[in-house]
């Protein structure tokens, strides 16, 4: 099988499209990647290995991105049966009946996705610290902070756990996490 960590997004997708690689196989590798960076890491709260498995078998569309591994921060998005703790031990146990608008667009572009990446406390902080789950440490230097609030995320990126995850931003929670962990933060507005 292909080296994973050598593909952007755009790359996994087109590996698929090719026929070179399978959404199963690509799922597979970034799952060794989270079982082998995340002890360290702490980006990925949420595993959804199960959803994402479901998924692939239930048939993915077409999309642009058809078989890449994506990653939806713990703040904010529904995906239904899939849990939404907000980064906060309040929401222990919630799990949304609905896919909200993003993840179904998320899911018909064809994104498997597979966990739930670690965010600061309702995503009210610069830190990604949340007391529910610990913080997240930068790939780069553990002992450093992944910044906040997307911190999973950008660690879950820069470590190669997948090649783009979600992220919110409303005051430079995408930008200040990606300059941390050397990456780039996209803002759309």
């Amino acid at each position: 099988m292909m080296d994973y960590l050598r593909y952007d997004a755009v790359g996994l997708a087109k590996l698929v499209a090719d026929g070179e690689a399978s959404p199963a196989e690509l799922l597979e590798a970034a799952i060794v990647q989270v079982e082998r960076c995340n002890p360290a890491l702490n980006a990925v709260v949420h595993k959804l290995y199960d959803h994402a498995r479901a998924a692939i078998a239930a048939g993915l569309p077409a999309g642009r991105f058809r078989g890449v591994p994506f990653l939806l921060k713990d703040l904010d998005l529904a995906m239904r049966g899939a849990p939404l703790s907000e980064g906060s031990g309040l929401m222990a146990g919630f799990a949304a009946d609905f896919d909200s608008t993003l993840v179904a667009r998320y899911k018909q572009a064809g994104l498997v996705i597979f966990g739930r990446t670690n965010s600061a406390e309702l995503g009210l902080s610069f830190t990604t610290e949340p007391l529910a789950f610990g913080p997240t440490r930068n790939p780069h230097d553990p002992a450093l902070s992944a910044g906040g609030s997307s911190g999973g995320a950008a660690a879950a990126v820069a470590s190669g756990m997948a090649p783009m995850a979600h992220a919110t931003d409303g005051g430079g929670s995408i930008r200040q996490p990606a300059a941390l962990n050397g990456l780039f933060g996209l803002k759309p507005s």
